[in-house]
């Protein structure tokens, strides 16, 4: 196999997860941990699999070929460590922005991005999780806009839980339902829109409010 084939392979793991399976064994637990772990800690990896990585794993799992413990363990620590080396990406980078005068950089709006993940950084953080290249970047720039590391903690870990768990889950028991299969980047998004607009409506109420008082 050359590098081409090995990359074309990693990019659309979710069809060839099988074929890995077969030629690597147990060494398909590492290739998944890496890629998770790349997706999640490295910004220029927003195009590696994800949902789907750990939907058609767990579906992998239910057929007896993988163990969804372990599985789960593995891509929980991947996740997890992923976001936390982003945000310390992100943070030290944004260190060099607060010390440095850069004309092209507006403090001001870097000041008020801080301010929002301190106030809503933990829903973001979380429902980032689901949402393709969103996920790769929500951590950096949580990291650049020097939220709290211990807050970001407590969301990274609340985030990873509900996304590996969940979707590792959701494979095992619906993964071999060609439908769910088929739409499953589709289903992701509509169950993110349903938790993101009741929390987009609730803000232009407030905001419609204050508007109102002024």
């Amino acid at each position: 196999m050359d590098f081409m084939q090995f990359v074309d392979i990693i990019l659309h793991v979710d069809k060839s997860l099988g074929f890995l399976i077969r030629e690597y064994g147990t060494l398909v637990y590492m290739v998944l941990f890496l890629i998770v772990f790349c997706e999640t800690g490295l910004v220029v990896f927003p195009f590696l699999p994800g949902d789907t990585l750990l939907f058609i794993g767990g579906a992998f799992c239910a057929t007896g070929e993988m163990n969804i413990w372990l599985l789960m363990a593995l891509l929980l620590i991947a996740a997890t460590t992923g976001n936390t080396l982003n945000y310390w990406i992100g943070s030290l980078i944004g260190h060099k922005v607060y010390t440095h005068d850069y004309r092209w950089l507006d403090k001001n709006a870097l000041q008020k991005t801080h301010a929002f993940y301190e106030h809503h950084g933990g829903k973001t953080i979380i429902l980032s999780r689901f949402v393709p290249i969103v996920r790769t970047f929500a951590p950096f720039v949580a990291g650049v806009s020097e939220m709290t590391f211990s807050k970001f903690q407590f969301f990274n870990i609340i985030g990873a839980l509900a996304w590996v768990v969940g979707l590792v889950s959701a494979g095992y028991f619906f993964g071999n339902i060609p439908v769910i299969r088929d739409h499953l980047n589709t289903i992701v998004l509509i169950g993110v829109g349903a938790a993101v607009v009741p929390v987009a409506l609730g803000g232009l109420w407030k905001f419609y409010k204050k508007m109102r008082g002024a």
